[in-house]
């Protein structure tokens, strides 16, 4: 199943104007219960944060964390980093288009990013299973924060949430993981929890997302749909129609995943403090 392809797809679509920019950053926080989970943590780190902060995004991506982390304090200041330069370029246009000039967006490799006791708070949101070197990476998170800063991490777990260990998927059937490019299937707490202590961190909690709720809301909410684009693109006239009808129990599944507690989850939100 390609997802890069309909996500370039998208971009397009919504690209082609800044108030259908800021729709779809309005649709993903609403649709991606991982955005849910991490707009919370900064809910709860706002609580400790006074007057100026530097806030690092590791993997920016669309840029629809630093949309919402800039408008929400304009005594932030946040930088965004990723590896894809045509995806720095779309931000870097756009945030100034629309005037948010507390935000900036460069390259980086995050196995060799740097900036020593520079950032309050670094999130990094569906990165760290693309990386073979994490510990490598954690240890520059460590480094980059300052005393007292937070880490914020959310990553598939490793209770199927590259979506590997589905009951619908079969290797016979020559079909692969949802997301190919991941170089791990996910993490587990006593995992991660160890890599950020041997990285440097004094503390650090981890919980799992995507619990049965959450997992029901992921299938109606992105997998079925992307199925199926994949088949045709004229689903795209169709999907306005399907979520109409989907939207309402999505919510509600993304609600009871942020309030509940899961013993497992096919995602993971790790938090770490230096």
């Amino acid at each position: 199943m390609q997802y890069d392809p309909i996500k370039r797809k998208l971009g397009k679509v919504f690209n082609s104007a800044p108030f259908l920019r800021k729709l779809f950053y309005r649709l993903l926080d609403l649709l991606l219960l991982r955005s849910w989970h991490i707009r919370k943590a900064i809910k709860e780190w706002e609580k400790t944060a006074n007057g100026k902060q530097n806030i690092l995004d590791a993997g920016s991506g669309f840029g629809q964390y630093d949309y919402y982390l800039a408008k929400r304090n304009k005594n932030w200041t946040i930088r965004g980093v990723d590896v894809k330069q045509e995806q720095i370029d779309d931000c870097n246009g756009f945030f100034k288009k629309i005037g948010l000039n507390n935000t900036s967006f460069g390259f980086a490799d995050l196995t060799k990013f740097s900036e020593p006791e520079n950032y309050n708070l670094i999130i990094c949101v569906d990165v760290m299973e693309h990386i073979e070197e994490d510990e490598k990476v954690f240890s520059n998170f460590y480094k980059s924060l300052k005393p007292g800063g937070m880490l914020l991490v959310s990553t598939p777990s490793d209770q199927g949430g590259s979506d590997v260990h589905d009951h619908d998927h079969h290797e016979d059937d020559g079909s692969h993981s949802f997301i190919d490019e991941h170089v791990r299937d996910g993490y587990g707490i006593e995992d991660i929890n160890a890599k950020l202590k041997s990285a440097g961190f004094s503390k650090s909690e981890a919980f799992y997302q995507y619990g049965p709720p959450g997992k029901l809301s992921w299938k109606l909410s992105m997998k079925y749909p992307i199925v199926m684009l994949n088949t045709s693109y004229l689903f795209f006239i169709i999907l306005p129609f399907y979520y109409l009808l989907t939207f309402p129990f999505s919510l509600v599944l993304n609600y009871i995943d942020v309030k509940g507690k899961h013993k497992t989850g096919t995602g993971l939100v790790a938090k770490a403090w230096k």
